[in-house]
């Protein structure tokens, strides 16, 4: 009864809608009700005229009246019952635009971690599924509760009038099939748990296979997958065998009950006929009355059906939007997570934080900042260090060392679990997550492009930007070129995560993109470790461009790109071992200093030991042959 109530709340907006079903419905139910009045009538006539009471054309002329009334009341009632369909449809097709955005809102404002335990694939079949079963649930509701409730009611007071046991007869059907209906609710929804973690892990990695389908194809594991999602699938088939024997044992109950009770009725009509105190028009009129109460009682089974299936449904759904979001996310997210209705959108671009006055104050700093993805178990220890304005500040350390935690800590991704980050002069935790984000650009690894145009993946930090705006930044990231190079150039589209582009020619767009959202900060997270050596350098041009009078954090794969940075950090098991220059630290014989005897060693144990920091000795000796032939 819980998620009924949660799924109606998220329908109260709808409310003008449901005035229109309301209306509809009981129109609809009174031009049903009056066909057995009509017809009560016209069989009068008849039997009337068959006694000799009343001529022959007399009794004709009647009884077409009646059937012309009984035309004119399908006709209209066929009308208002489309009419009804109309509005229902409108009300059901907003109910899912008010679902899937307060949900889509809901995602985009939660925690990353949130994200670290979840399957993309999963996260869209909750989505699909839960819209799917609450919008049948409300559309089933809003079409056949009202005119279903209306016609109940009326039937009760008419065969009262007539024969109030009968109205008792009748009545009593309705809790019986209730009671039967609830002792079937409670299993059933285990069953359709049991199948809906079925179809949200085949679903899942679907999604994951179809997004890496070259990696599957190239270990040969097309019929393995196949049989893991083939699996699930019979899994979900074998639960709904005892699932929907359940289901229809218990439903036969219901219907054996149905036809126990309208025996007694039927008896009641029948023998109250026979002693003169119906005439064969009111047998005939109530027969049809509670026929019509049969209708009402299916789709009370129906309604709990699709009800059930909507609580099953939708559980994840209530169970994602009942999740904490991050604590500095935008208010704008947190408001339409809560819309009832469409929500209003403030879509102006977040603008960067302010240089500090102070020229001397850090850019950014970390004092003794500590964090853990698991209780107990930190990351990064203790860690301090800054960088001012225009500096270049590099971290060096072994694989899992803690850089990539450094970096999601700076996008304000999670939060120390000790110590202060300081950013622009601000706390980090006291920024909105938006406003914090907008002042730190990001080039990752993979450039992480989306479907579209050249020029909407450039644009993505500025959706304004002019087309000049969008040219200069591309010539400045050394992407212009091949970008006019394209039929269609900048508005080239591009597929998937940028499928129809190269690996270098991907990441130059990324320079451009940051470029465009002109942040003070500049994060750059290993942005050339996935390039060949000729893509590299021609990225390389660009990111130099990009570093231009700004800060910049760098995770490097190798030593050449850092040479010239101001300062590194060299980080041992999450904890700061040295900071100073690459001259300073290139004879103090810590971790930065073997990595430069290591890259010039040639035995398979010091090749062994520079791949653990992300760095390998082809690679920078791939640089110096590029170089000397230049």
């Amino acid at each position: 009864m819980n998620s009924l109530a949660k799924i109606l709340k998220n329908a109260q907006a709808l409310w003008p809608f449901y005035v229109g079903v309301i209306i509809t419905s009981a129109v609809g139910a009174a031009l049903a009700l009056a066909s057995p009045f009509l017809v009560r009538e016209a069989t009068d006539t008849i039997v009337e005229s068959l006694d000799g009471g009343l001529s022959v054309s007399t009794a004709l002329a009647t009884v077409l009246g009646f059937a012309l009334l009984l035309l004119l009341a399908d006709a209209l009632n066929g009308v208002v019952s489309n009419v009804g369909g109309y509005i229902g449809d409108v009300m059901i097709s907003r109910l899912r635009q008010i679902l899937s955005t307060r949900y889509y809102a809901k995602l985009l404002s939660l925690p990353q971690g949130y994200y670290d335990n979840q399957v993309t694939g999963t996260i869209i079949a909750r989505l699909d599924r839960s819209i799917m079963f609450i919008t049948q649930f409300l559309q089933s509701f809003s079409n056949n509760f009202f005119t279903m409730i209306i016609q109940v009611v009326a039937i009760l007071i008419i065969t009262a009038f007539y024969y109030w046991p009968l109205a008792i007869l009748l009545a009593i059907l309705f809790p019986i099939y209730m009671w039967l209906t609830a002792l079937t609710s409670k299993r059933w929804l285990k069953f359709e748990k049991t199948k809906n973690e079925h179809i949200d892990v085949a679903n899942g990695r679907f999604a994951e296979v179809v997004g890496q389908m070259k990696v599957t194809k190239s270990f040969v594991a097309e019929v393995r997958e196949l049989d893991v999602f083939s699996k699930h699938y019979a899994g979900f088939v074998d639960t709904t065998r005892p699932q929907s024997r359940w289901w229809h044992v218990m439903d036969t109950f219901r219907s054996v009950a149905m036809a126990v009770v309208f025996f007694g009725i039927y008896a009641v009509i029948f023998w109250r006929t026979l002693e003169g105190h119906f005439s064969i028009g009111d047998m005939v009129m109530l027969i049809q009355m509670v026929t019509m109460a049969k209708q009402p009682v299916f789709m009370m089974s129906w309604m709990v059906d699709t009800a059930q299936r909507a609580i099953g449904g939708s559980r994840e759904y209530f169970q994602v939007m009942e999740q904490e979001v991050e604590p500095t996310v935008d208010k704008t997210l947190v408001e339409a997570t809560r819309a009832i209705n469409e929500p209003q959108l403030n879509t102006t671009q977040v603008k960067p934080l302010p240089l500090p006055a102070d020229a001397s104050s850090p850019i950014f700093s970390f004092d003794d900042v500590t964090f853990a993805y698991e209780e107990d178990k930190p990351v990064i220890k203790g860690v301090s260090f800054n960088a001012r304005k225009g500096e270049k500040v590099a971290l060096v350390g072994e694989s899992g060392g803690g850089k990539s935690t450094l970096v999601n800590l700076m996008l304000g991704l999670y939060h120390p679990s000790h110590g202060t980050l300081n950013v622009l002069g601000h706390d980090a935790s006291e920024l909105t997550a938006a406003r914090l984000r907008a002042s730190v650009g990001v080039v990752f690894q993979e450039a992480f492009l989306f479907s579209g145009s050249i020029r909407e993946n450039i644009a993505y930090g500025k959706p304004g930007a002019s087309d000049e705006e969008i040219i200069e930044v591309a010539k400045r990231a050394n992407a212009h070129e091949f970008i006019q190079a394209f039929p269609n150039g900048y508005e080239t589209v591009i597929g998937e995560r940028g499928l129809r582009l190269s690996g270098g020619q991907k990441q130059r767009v990324a320079v451009a993109r940051v470029m465009l959202k002109d942040a003070p900060i500049l994060v750059l997270d290993e942005a050339t470790s996935a390039l060949d050596t000729k893509s590299e350098r021609a990225v390389q041009a660009g990111l130099e461009e990009l570093m231009k009078d700004r800060t910049t954090l760098i995770i490097a794969h190798r030593l050449s790109t850092i040479a010239n940075v101001d300062t590194i950090i060299t980080l041992d098991k999450g904890v700061v071992d040295e900071k100073g220059s690459p001259e300073y630290l290139s004879t103090t014989g810590g971790i930065y200093a073997q990595l430069l005897k290591l890259t010039a060693s040639t035995s398979a144990a010091d090749r062994a030991r520079l791949k653990k920091f992300g760095f390998s000795r082809e690679s920078e000796t791939r640089d110096e042959e590029v170089e000397h032939e230049d």
